[in-house]
């Protein structure tokens, strides 16, 4: 069984929100199954099959998992920059769970008491913008500034609390999230173990 990067055709897509970290494309394979690896981010996927559309809300993964692929399917997603999330749809609930949102008609949703149009390529950030301005989606930057090691000001407690209620995760598991991911690709690469670049230290606030 192989991994979705190994499976699908994927195209990625450069964001101009500074709420999405990237947007994807890609179309079912004639395959039962693939590996879901561990994830840190949580993300809306708009699978599309059979003149209908329906999007489902996944979150974090803590471990990998096997997923069924839908035959004759195209799909796009949208990968959520760290530090944004849906306060009413916390990650924290969908950590290694999905949630297929209800369906108005074939091209729309239920969300928050109204009907939304199901996004594409062509306004994915035109449909983030909105769930923005509905106070639907919000950004925490300590939470980006943590994650990357260069924050400041508040407390460890403090600074923990927000990485939990943004990413549904704390900072020790979604490290050791990407050291597996990056050992993954360097496997894949085939690089040796040996020759694996050192593990960078873990940033703290004595604060």
């Amino acid at each position: 069984m192989k991994r979705a990067v190994e499976l699908f055709a994927v195209e990625v897509r450069t964001s101009g929100s500074p709420l999405v970290e990237e947007t994807w494309q890609a179309r079912s394979e004639p395959e039962d199954s693939f590996i879901s690896v561990a994830a840190t981010h949580w993300e809306m996927v708009v699978t599309r099959q059979r003149g209908a559309a329906r999007l489902t809300v996944r979150g974090p993964e803590t471990k990998a998992t096997t997923v069924p692929v839908p035959q004759d399917a195209e799909f796009f997603g949208i990968q959520f920059s760290s530090g944004t999330f849906m306060p009413e749809l916390p990650p924290g609930r969908l950590v290694d769970r999905t949630l297929t949102l209800p369906e108005v008609t074939g091209t729309s949703f239920w969300l928050d008491g109204s009907a939304w149009e199901v996004p594409g390529p062509d306004n994915a950030d035109a449909f983030v913008h909105r769930l923005a301005q509905a106070g639907l989606l919000v950004h925490d930057p300590i939470v980006a500034e943590a994650l990357s090691g260069e924050v400041r000001g508040p407390s460890t407690r403090s600074v923990e609390r927000r990485v939990a209620r943004a990413t549904g995760l704390n900072r020790g598991v979604i490290e050791r999230i990407r050291r597996a991911g990056r050992a993954v690709e360097l496997l894949a690469q085939g690089v040796p173990p040996l020759r694996w670049p050192a593990r960078p230290a873990t940033p703290t606030n004595p604060t």
